[in-house]
């Protein structure tokens, strides 16, 4: 509990890592509250006519509605399961795949390392993008087929900064009298290294949620989304492919595009906020003058006065 309230108490000191939880929690907070929230059910049959076609916002329907008549609004809100959903399972499987990596190369080194960083190299220069769309194209659309693609295929950078991490934690003095007190490898790792390490496994997991979300919209948006799910990439693919454009329907697309860029945009001003309260490094520059600097110089300043009179 003390070191939650310490977490807590330097947390609340970034301001922009505030902002991007508000942020999350609203679109975690829409999108499980979405059937209240929802004036519409986007899954119930709606009369189509050419008047409710593409129609703008109004009274009825804040945010107008689509080519199929659906209240725009409405499958907006729905649409943040999917979409969050992915993120968030895409996210785990990345971090518990390159968390792994990372850990078993930095601890063991030597030809352990090298084969492992040679695979994470390997997959890490290979386009992503355009891997996924093959992969979802043969293995189907589902959506989880679509998160475990996503997953799997995004992990590397997670491998590579653990790596970089247990190599610096293995090397502390506390790590090398438990090894010497005859401590296994095992013990070393769950008890020393991982605890060390797992922080900055949480910061990259909350970064690599706004990839997975990213990339999930882009796949709904090309058309290879599950289509028994609405989904915001979903929104922009059907808006494009069916006239929004040239109908001048701004709202069909606007929001979920919105959408998109609030939770991304949330996501990583929170991970910044996270990884400067994990690694308070960061908050000073080598020639940066920070408060306590300044005291110190203050501090000094009258000792050599005083010293000064004295003499």
């Amino acid at each position: 509990m003390d070191e939650f309230s310490t977490f807590w108490r330097d947390f609340k000191r970034q301001r922009m890592g505030l902002i991007g939880l508000v942020m999350l929690l609203l679109a975690v907070l829409t999108a499980i509250f979405a059937p209240v929230i929802a004036p519409y059910d986007p899954a119930a049959a709606v009369r189509v006519t050419i008047d409710n076609i593409y129609a703008p916002p109004n009274a009825e329907h804040l945010l107008g509605t689509d080519d199929a008549a659906k209240d725009v609004l409405s499958t907006l809100i729905y649409g943040a399961r999917v979409s969050l959903i992915v993120g968030f399972f895409a996210s785990f499987i990345s971090l518990v795949i390159g968390g792994l990596i990372g850990i078993v190369a930095g601890f063991y080194g030597g030809r352990v390392e090298n084969s492992l960083m040679r695979l994470t190299d390997i997959i890490l220069v290979i386009p992503d993008l355009p891997l996924m769309i093959i992969l979802v194209a043969i293995l189907g659309r589902s959506l989880s087929i679509i998160i475990v693609v996503i997953g799997v295929l995004g992990w590397t950078t997670t491998a590579r900064v653990v790596r970089s991490q247990t190599l610096s934690v293995k090397e502390r003095k506390f790590v090398l009298r438990v090894r010497a007190i005859g401590a296994g490898n095992m013990y070393i790792v769950r008890r020393h290294i991982f605890p060390l390490v797992f922080p900055l496994m949480v910061v990259n997991a909350v970064l690599v949620v706004s990839v997975a979300i990213l990339n999930e919209s882009t796949l709904s948006f090309l058309g290879l989304g599950d289509p028994t799910r609405l989904s915001w990439g979903q929104m922009l693919n059907f808006a494009f492919s069916r006239g929004a454009m040239s109908a001048g329907a701004w709202w069909a697309l606007v929001p979920p595009g919105l959408a998109i860029i609030w939770v991304v945009l949330g996501l990583t001003l929170l991970g910044n906020g996270l990884e400067r309260v994990f690694n308070p490094r960061l908050e000073l520059h080598h020639l940066s003058v920070g408060p306590k600097m300044v005291a110190r110089s203050q501090e000094s300043g009258i000792r050599s006065q005083e010293l000064g009179v004295e003499s």
